[in-house]
């Protein structure tokens, strides 16, 4: 692509490609911030499909105290995404 000469063009048409370019920028950012939160989805639920990697014969109170963990991180993720919890106006 041609970069626009600052000194013959117009101010106006080097903002617009400027915002254009930032668009692009945060569009870019966006699409790469959103396939790491789909893989990380992706993990997990592998992992809750396979019971959180516990043998049922095995589960004890300290499974249990860790699965509640991470379903409080998760709830904070889900409160902030939906406008919930805390987060709820």
């Amino acid at each position: 692509m041609t970069r626009l000469n600052p000194i013959i063009t117009p101010r106006h048409q080097l903002r617009a490609e400027k915002a254009r370019l930032n668009r692009e920028a945060a569009l870019n950012a966006f699409m790469c911030k959103k396939a790491e939160i789909d893989e990380m989805l992706a993990r997990l639920q592998a992992f809750s499909d396979d019971h959180f990697n516990c043998d049922p014969d095995e589960v004890g109170w300290a499974t249990v105290g860790t699965l509640e963990h991470h379903a409080s991180l998760l709830k904070r993720i889900t409160d902030s995404a939906f406008g919930e919890g805390e987060h709820a106006e």
